[in-house]
């Protein structure tokens, strides 16, 4: 029987009702894979292996859990048929040092997804830099000068740290400029992190969309996150009311020209975020949305990433 390894975060800490590392393991257990469970501090190379200390699971429908422990292992993750890399954000020296030894377990023949190199070269905020064509108006720097420059050109901006998740540390800086210096000093810790710096854009009113690549494919619905009233920010994890929609022709037309690219580097699955028909992120590590789509549309995400992942896997 063939086996799958999902790093991730404790499985006790999962949003059953709408976790996607969760629907890609429902899929793979449905489909015949064993299917196992390890966190990046299970990570380890013993006898000039990369191994991990992991846990073999079986999904089960129960009012007091959702999964029950079968075994536990210490393996070589070249054991594995494939290795899912889904460890949330931030992205800190612990997620490199686990990108490190996965990009080892690579060279003894893993097959890791999102490939560890790939992982590691692309800044989910700064992998914007190469296609800002189709971005909005677009800074990163550590110095204050520079960001109230932009603010002075644009009046309406949104500051956000480079390494942040799920909307945390996201400010709107209006055209009066209320507490910009003192937002760029607090987010930047005294210009030791740089930050991001875009143009506000009022479509967010309309939702900051997620859009899934799978494989260098397109998955044809989009995940809307709007904002509760309020707020600026879509994201799910700061109150955003989620609501899928089938792409547009611009959303889909840069999809498209996005998703060979990345998936050539070794990204098998990319959550492209946009506002207003404008690309805003690039996100790598863990992207979300799966169970929203699904259930809102009918078109089962993760089986269809599982499709895809089965192609290289043979």
């Amino acid at each position: 029987m063939k086996k799958l390894l999902f790093i991730a975060d404790p499985l006790e800490g999962f949003a059953i009702e709408k976790d996607s590392t969760l629907a890609m393991m429902k899929v793979c257990q449905s489909a015949g894979y064993q299917v196992w469970h390890s966190q990046i501090q299970d990570l380890k190379a013993l006898n000039s292996f990369v191994q991990a200390n992991c846990t073999q699971i079986k999904l089960i429908q129960d009012t007091g859990a959702w999964f029950k422990k079968i075994t536990s292992e210490c393996l070589k993750l070249s054991d594995f048929d494939a290795v899912i890399m889904r460890k949330d954000p931030p992205f800190d020296i612990s997620y490199v040092n686990a990108t490190w030894l996965l990009s080892q377990a690579c060279k003894e023949g893993a097959k890791v997804f999102n490939h560890p190199e790939a992982l590691r070269n692309h800044s989910e905020k700064m992998a914007l830099l190469e296609f800002m064509q189709f971005a909005p108006p677009t800074i990163i720097s550590h110095d204050l000068a520079d960001i109230q420059a932009f603010h002075e050109e644009f009046q309406d901006i949104i500051i956000k740290p480079i390494d942040g998740m799920g909307g945390t540390g996201i400010f709107r800086v209006q055209a009066n400029g209320l507490n910009l210096a003192s937002i760029v000093e607090i987010l930047g810790e005294d210009r030791k992190r740089p930050l991001m710096v875009q143009k506000f854009l009022p479509e967010i009113s309309e939702g900051d969309k997620r859009v899934l690549l799978i494989g260098g494919e397109v998955v044809p619905f989009s995940l809307a996150r709007i904002p509760k009233q309020g707020e600026v920010r879509g994201n799910l994890a700061a109150g955003g009311k989620g609501v899928a929609r089938k792409l547009t022709d611009k959303e889909f037309a840069i999809a498209n020209e996005l998703a060979p690219i990345l998936a050539k580097r070794g990204l098998h699955l990319v959550g492209l975020d946009f506002i207003g028909g404008y690309l805003t992120e690039i996100n790598v590590t863990s992207p979300t949305c799966f169970v929203e789509i699904t259930h809102q549309t009918g078109h089962d995400v993760a089986m269809q990433w599982l499709t895809n992942l089965e192609r290289h896997l043979n």
